[in-house]
């Protein structure tokens, strides 16, 4: 093999905004090399979050320069450090986080650089592929579930128990001491958020989910929300005076914010975005991810796993909105 071969690695790559089909190719590009500050990660697996197909199909507008490599999430073992860097750190296996946020390096290839605050230590006891449906998810639902306060004693909502985002926050609050509500839109996801560790789950479809979940509690203190447009009046049905409302996601229409109910109600909202948190949240929200871990409170979800081969198809299956994780498996 020529030297030039041995410098290069397999990747998916886009060059331009669109469907996955018409823009998504595998080709061999140079291997990224460590910069200062940063560390180089052979990759096992890459996760696919919503974020990735969004800023793919350009409904996330970015602008790309020559390639990019997409999927922030990711899970390997470190081959190379920059300087700045502890050289113990080669051969440390490690969960990624944003990879592809403001670089074309993003998880979906056999190799990915970041800067080494993005590569966090994973247990030996914990799977690659668990690693690598942390990230995105896990840190957003550690802000969302712990960034007003603790939770522990405290009755809990989180909307969408079954999505990545919610899954993790349900596992949370329930190792935090919560009582935990969820909704769900069917029984399988029902299942999900319950092995996950919710006490009460109500499918939010049904005419009489206000009235189950009041029958639950009247004096939720904590709600993660996905879909606020939709779910406020749910929300403010089960508020009391301090309860906070954190949102994290913008997938539908905008609420009209109903001022007076919410002032009548004691109700704060906080928008979160996990790419603008400050850096000591965001470091705080990944202190809470690795405590998790180590507490063997964060469990594997259901998995959908492609090679990169079938990088189109993992795309499509994730804009489906599936039922679990789609992940990538590395050569």
């Amino acid at each position: 093999m020529s030297a030039q071969k041995t410098n290069e690695m397999r990747a998916a790559v886009y060059e331009k905004i669109g469907e996955a089909a018409a823009v998504l190719s595998v080709r061999s590009v140079k291997r990224p090399e460590v910069g200062v500050g940063q560390v180089r990660v052979r990759l096992a697996f890459s996760g696919i979050n919503p974020t990735d197909v969004k800023i793919r199909s350009g409904r996330t507008p970015r602008q790309i320069t020559g390639f990019q490599i997409p999927h922030m999430d990711g899970s390997g073992t470190i081959d190379a450090v920059g300087p700045g860097v502890d050289m113990t750190r080669i051969g440390q296996r490690v969960w990624v986080q944003l990879a592809a946020h403001e670089s074309r390096w993003g998880t979906a290839a056999q190799w990915t650089v970041v800067n080494q605050d993005r590569a966090i230590a994973l247990p030996d006891e914990v799977s690659f592929e668990l690693g690598a449906t942390l990230g995105v998810p896990a840190v957003t639902a550690a802000n969302c579930v712990l960034g007003d306060g603790p939770i522990a004693g405290k009755d809990v909502l989180v909307a969408g128990g079954a999505g990545a985002v919610g899954r993790c926050a349900v596992q949370l609050a329930h190792w935090q001491g919560a009582r935990v509500a969820a909704s769900v839109s069917g029984e399988v996801k029902a299942e999900i958020t319950r092995q996950a560790g919710a006490d009460f789950v109500v499918n939010y479809r049904e005419a009489n989910a206000v009235e189950q979940l009041q029958a639950w509690s009247t004096k939720v203190a904590h709600i993660v929300e996905v879909d606020l447009g939709t779910n406020l009046d749910l929300d403010l049905a089960v508020a009391a005076p301090g309860t906070s409302i954190v949102t994290y996601a913008a997938d539908h229409k905008d609420p009209v914010i109903p001022i007076r109910r919410l002032m009548t109600a004691g109700v704060s909202l906080r928008f979160m975005l996990l790419y603008t948190l400050p850096a000591p949240i965001l470091a705080a929200a990944i202190e809470i991810v690795k405590s998790a871990l180590a507490a063997n409170a964060l469990q594997l979800p259901p998995v959908q796993i492609f090679t990169l081969a079938d990088i189109v198809s993992a795309h499509q299956v994730q804009e489906t909105g599936p039922t679990g994780r789609v992940l990538v498996e590395l050569p």
